[in-house]
């Protein structure tokens, strides 16, 4: 008879609670029961871990009662993460470990059945989770997993290849050899690449107006909507705006590459790197914010301190877009079902592109477009206007003739723009502690500081072009902006003019 606990981590959202593995063996029939509100890949376990240790040379208790708990006992496991502590668990109550020394660590791991560890999804919120809730814990995970863990600051990350390299580490005393252990030491984390390979905007010819509107778009984390002719160059303005924002904090990498592990998207190259996801206009809504069962972050969460960029904005699903209103405002999505609940963070920038009409043309200078009224009022009408009253600036993209495509200079390069872009939000955030998007209610007043002959110029606009006061706001933000790209501690009527034809040219064509 024995019993036995090993710790490992579950999933929920980005929450990673602790779940502590209970084994316990007794005389009975044989059987191999488990418990612990366990979905059905955490129940396959049974014959993975059994045929792993068995094909590892270890023994599998086959004529004892097999109890495995996975306690809390309410909290919903998934995953085959489970694999590695249960079958340590049975180890240890068999006496074939030491079970007191697995006190002070932690194991997650899917096994084959020759006993190899498989990755696992989330291993860097897993660890995240650790740091955050400062438990001094060493964590052991298969290779790709224990480097991902590895990333987060001052944590203890061992990497197993197989069963038994775990197993060779917590053997009893009578059994343990010196030489078992020369080769079990933390690894070592991945060096932060020092430029990150950003498409760079002096690729793009032209188009002065639409690279204004992206630098101040990325100066104040803003929402931009470029709308124009197909072949403009729109996408290719859109790819290469992430090359413009500042540099990444380490908490802002770390929280951003923890929900791409959790998608299971992540990748070491990629580290340090803002993020940039483009979903096809046939997205549902629940692809972008999130969804299923267990919830699972959706686009505008894996775009989270980057960017997402909706090509052919009209042509996605009415449900799709109304979604995005409120997490473009609070910067996170909570994702409620029956069984449980999860928060994402989703504090994503959006670059948006439409054409202006079902042909495309309306307002071209190369081609006669096609399109009734009618047709371009239905069109442009997908678009409601609460989703659009929450983009802060709304600019033209028209077509280059020949000429100018093929004899204009390179444009100014994202390195150049993005120095300017740094300088601007470092200068909101020692303001006011966070860009000038995330302005909310009296820190407006306080912080646009309007010139007197500005804000008479802005009630003007707003009044004439009936703007919410949202839009007001947002106005004033954008305003904001520019005034910190020119080094200005005051917004001028300047400042104000420019970010009010943010917002005219789309509407005035609505």
């Amino acid at each position: 008879m024995g019993l036995c606990l090993v710790a490992s981590r579950a999933l929920m959202g980005l929450a990673a609670p602790q779940v502590t593995v209970e084994v316990h063996l007794a005389n009975g029939l044989p059987s191999f029961t488990l418990v612990g509100l366990a979905d059905v890949e955490v129940k396959e376990a049974r014959e993975r871990v059994r045929s792993a240790l068995q094909n590892s040379g270890l023994e599998f208790p086959h004529n004892q009662r097999i109890t495995v708990n996975l306690a809390p006992a309410d909290l919903p496991k998934d995953s085959g993460r489970f694999d590695l502590p249960i079958a340590l668990g049975i180890l240890a109550a068999s006496g074939q470990i030491d079970g007191a020394r697995l006190e002070g660590w932690e194991f997650a791991g899917e096994l084959s059945l020759s006993g190899e560890l498989r990755p696992v999804r989330g291993a860097l919120a897993m660890g995240v989770a650790l740091h955050q809730q400062g438990v001094n814990t060493q964590l052991v995970l298969p290779p790709g997993s224990a480097e991902e863990a590895a990333l987060v600051p001052g944590m203890a990350v061992y990497r197993a290849r197989h069963l038994l390299d775990v197993v060779a580490q917590f053997l009893p005393a009578s059994a343990e050899r010196p030489d078992m252990k020369d080769d079990w030491a933390p690894v070592v984390p991945a060096a932060r690449p020092s430029a990150p390979p950003y498409p760079d905007l002096a690729d793009v010819k032209g188009h002065a107006a639409a690279k204004r509107a992206l630098e101040i778009a990325a100066a104040g984390a803003h929402s931009l909507l470029m709308m124009g002719p197909p072949g403009t160059g729109k996408s290719m303005l859109a790819q290469r705006f992430a090359g413009l924002l500042p540099p990444m904090e380490v908490g802002e990498a770390l929280q951003s590459a923890a929900i791409a592990s959790l998608g299971g998207s992540f990748t070491l190259d990629r580290w340090g790197q803002r993020p940039t996801r483009a979903p096809h206009h046939s997205a549902s809504a629940v692809a972008l914010v999130g969804g299923g069962s267990p919830p699972r972050p959706g686009e505008i969460s894996l775009a989270h301190e980057g960017v997402l960029f909706l090509d052919e904005l009209p042509e996605f699903p009415r449900a799709a877009l109304e979604a995005l209103r409120e997490p473009l405002e609070c910067g996170h999505i909570t994702i409620s079902r029956a069984a449980q609940r999860a928060d994402f963070p989703a504090r994503f920038q959006l670059i948006a592109a439409m054409n202006p009409c079902p042909c495309g043309y309306l307002g071209s200078r190369a081609r006669a477009c096609r399109c009734t009224p009618d047709q371009v009022s239905r069109y442009q009408g997908k678009l409601s206007g609460p989703l659009i009253d929450r983009i802060d600036l709304h600019v033209e993209v028209n077509a280059l003739s020949a000429d100018e495509l093929l004899t204009a200079p390179p444009g100014e390069t994202s390195a150049a723009l993005r120095e300017r872009c740094t300088l601007a939000r470092e200068k909101a955030l020692a303001r006011q502690g966070h860009a000038n998007q995330a302005l909310q209610g009296q820190s407006i007043d306080q912080h646009v500081k309007l010139a007197p002959q500005a804000a008479s110029f802005l009630t003007s606009a707003a009044a004439r072009l009936g703007w919410s006061a949202r839009a007001t706001h947002r106005a004033m933000k954008v305003a904001r902006t520019v005034a910190d790209l020119e080094g200005c501690e005051e917004v001028g009527v300047g400042h104000v003019a420019e970010a009010v034809q943010y917002r005219r040219g789309l509407q005035a064509r609505a």
